[in-house]
This record gives structure tokens, sequence and C-alpha cells, in this order.
């Protein structure tokens, strides 16, 4: 175990790029500063940073830093820092960009959720925590999706991101590809079945943001829809509220 005292020391540096998507993407790591989902991860972290000796002693990882709570503040993402932040890779999965590369891990078997245009961080990782509770596994990231290894993403998805089948597509190359296996659903406000209706079906449910809802290229595409009826006083429902709605009735 080491000891760093220096906010300026390379390790901690390294830490403040992670916080930014570019070095997220070119280094293919990034950062879990929650104790619970470090523990539930299933796989021990590359380094591991934290303020407790004793705590660092019980936890598994390559490389171990003892650092205060001054430089654990120089980095953290959090308003109120946990005293521990670990740097895990970033598994080939959720990196596939080509639908050959992507596809090959799905079980082909079993429901795909995919997230189109969706911008907000916090609802993409509460869908991911969400499907996993409902053991969907398979999910698809557009280009136009928040960064799934944003920090706010991290903290609301829990160890669900270690315990999903993640990919990300482009220019729908991914999603043409599972049209080919199972139908694809796209959830909308107007016109559409009730998601009992898809219930105990293989589908791929598509999830679009709450302000543009699905690309129309998506939904030209699309083999059915997806709608959840709620009052007329409410507009639309937030799109992690409605994942796990579907997610329940399917």
């Amino acid at each position: 175990m080491e000891k760093i005292e220096s906010k300026d020391n390379a390790k901690i540096k390294l830490l403040r790029k992670l916080g930014q998507k570019k070095y997220r993407d070119e280094l293919a790591l990034f950062v879990v500063e929650n104790l619970k989902t470090i523990q539930d991860a299933g796989s021990a972290p590359k380094m591991l940073f934290g303020t407790d000796k004793k705590l660092l002693e019980k936890l598994e990882a390559r490389e171990k830093y003892l650092i205060s709570g001054e430089i654990n503040k120089s980095f953290s993402s959090l308003d109120t820092p946990s005293g521990v932040a670990a740097v895990y890779p970033i598994f080939l999965s959720s990196r596939a960009s080509e639908a050959s590369r992507g596809i090959s891990h799905f079980d082909m078997g079993k429901n795909i959720v995919y997230l189109n245009g969706i911008s907000d961080p916090g609802n993409i990782g509460t869908i991911l925590r969400t499907a996993l509770a409902f053991d969907i596994k398979n999910i698809v990231v557009d280009e136009d999706c928040a960064d799934i290894h944003n920090p706010k993403a991290i903290q609301a998805a829990k160890d669900s991101i270690f315990k999903l089948n993640i990919a990300k597509d482009k220019n729908f190359k991914f999603l043409k590809e599972i049209k080919k296996k199972m139908p694809v659903i796209s959830a909308r406000l107007l016109g559409g079945k009730g998601p009992e209706k898809f219930k105990n079906k293989k589908v791929c449910i598509v999830l679009g943001s709450e302000s543009h809802g699905v690309d129309k290229r998506i939904q030209k595409i699309s083999n059915d829809f997806i709608k959840i009826k709620i009052s007329k006083d409410m507009e639309s429902l937030n799109v992690a509220i409605a994942a796990g709605i579907i997610f329940y009735s399917i």
C-alpha cells in the first residue's frame, strides 16, 4: 500500500482526468466512488484509493493508495466525498461500436433494451439498475445517449454496470442486426399497445428521450409500439419511471 500526500501526484491527476468523457474513452477506464458498489462489483479494481487504512486492507485491488480527505476532495465528483474511489477498466462489451462485435456476447434468447438519445446520465444509470432488477441483462446504448460511465450514471446504476451485457451502437447498425432476431418495439406517447401485451415475449424495447421521444428513423423500422396509459393531467413520464413500468409488465 502506497501513501499519496500530494494533489499533484500522477495517480491523482489521472483520477481528475477520468472525470471527463474524452479521457475515459481514451484510457478505457472509469471511476466508482461508492463502497457498496465496489464490494458488489464481483471483480477487483485496477486501482483503489481510500482515506481509511483499515478499510483498504480489507478490500481487494491490484494497487492500493492511502490518501487524505483533502486529496479525496480534489478529484471527487461527489458533493460529499465517500472516502473511497476505485478505477476499473471499461469492458469491451460496453465499448463495442460495431454490430458484429456487440451482438456476439448477447443472449439473443433474452429481451434487449435499446436506449436512444437519453441525455440525463442519472436516468441512464437508473434504467440499468432497474433492468437488472427485472433480469433484463442485454442493453444497447446509442451514440446520442449520455456516457454510461459518467459519474452520475455510475452512482445511479450501482453494481449493475458490472453485471449487464452493454454495447454501444452507431448509425443503428446493431439495432438492424437485432431486428433480424426479434421484433423491435418502440415506446411512444401517441398510439401503441399496453406493456402487458408484450408479456413473456422476446422483444427489443426502445426507449427514447423524454423531450424528443424515440427517433423517427427508429420508429420507421419498428415492428410495433408500446404505450403506458397515464392521466390526462400529466403530459409524460420520466423515462426511467416508464422503463420500470415496462420492465415489470413484460
